[in-house]
């Protein structure tokens, strides 16, 4: 059984790590590597889900 993972996210840095793992990427395909493993997390980024979640501060 797998692990599921929960990442919560502001609305900042769900528009940095798209871009941030699109650089990753063209960093990867400039120096000849692969790049499978960062299209999967850019992929499942792009379909995962939106919840707003209430956060209490002390």
């Amino acid at each position: 059984m797998k692990k599921k993972h929960h990442l919560y996210l502001t609305a900042n840095e769900r528009r940095l790590i798209p871009d941030s793992l699109i650089d990753m990427r063209n960093e990867l395909i400039r120096t000849g590597h692969y790049t499978d493993a960062i299209d999967e997390i850019i992929i499942k980024l792009t379909k995962a889900k939106t919840k707003r979640v209430r956060v209490k501060e002390a």
